[in-house]
């Protein structure tokens, strides 16, 4: 399968909704194509995909229209009627790849503040989120970033794990930091990314993932 990790483009927008609402179902307030459209356009925040070339629906089969969710119903009819009269500024069209997953972070002095990184539930388990997550940390080498910085629910042990593999510890806490059920937060972060014991173990663990998982690695961003 020839998966593409790329930068986010306006015209995947609307799978990102989507892609949050169903990522995220019970977190409030969730994205607006206005709110997503600002980051894409804020030099301090960064986007990334992972899309599928020449698919449009999950990989688990076509959705029938009476199967598609109200908000995937509501998207396509404020794409369809969407002008300046009632919805404000007219979307581009829809991109042609079938959006996977999605991570976002910002760029804070010599700190990179991972804001999101999700996967569609038809896709889960099979690597992407992980490929997210070594794509940000390369970039943030990149960006000159002494750290990498993020908030993780505190029931979300799956995702703790991943996080702690990659060499993320506990820095603190936010308490009742999620609006939905007022849940902590346990705040994360990295040592120095640069340091020769991080990129060595970092450079290991990306090489098992590109061994594990080689479509990912097709395309890079």
């Amino acid at each position: 399968m020839d998966y593409t990790i790329r930068p986010m483009q306006d015209s995947d927008i609307t799978q990102a909704i989507e892609l949050d609402h169903e990522a995220y179902p019970s977190q409030w307030p969730h994205p607006t194509y206005a709110s997503f459209k600002q980051e894409l356009h804020n030099r301090l925040a960064h986007y990334i995909v992972a899309s599928k070339k020449n698919e449009t629906e999950p990989a688990t089969g076509k959705q029938d229209a009476g199967s598609k969710s109200f908000w995937q119903r509501l998207l396509q009819l404020k794409h369809l009627f969407d002008h300046d009269r009632f919805f404000g500024e007219e979307m581009p069209p829809p991109s042609k790849e079938y959006i996977l997953g999605v991570a976002g972070f910002w760029t804070m002095v010599d700190e990179i503040h991972i804001t999101t990184i999700a996967v569609r539930n038809a896709y889960q388990q099979q690597g992407i989120g992980e490929r997210l997550l070594i794509s940000i940390i390369d970039m943030a080498a990149q960006l000159n970033a002494r750290i990498v910085t993020l908030e993780v629910r505190v029931s979300n042990k799956q995702a703790q794990a991943l996080y702690k593999k990659y060499g993320f510890q506990q820095a603190g806490m936010r308490p009742r930091y999620y609006s939905d059920n007022g849940e902590d937060a346990l705040l994360m972060s990295t040592d120095t990314i640069t340091s020769a014991f991080f990129q060595s173990h970092f450079q290991q663990l990306k090489q098992n993932h590109q061994q594990r998982w080689r479509e990912l690695y097709i395309n890079k961003i």
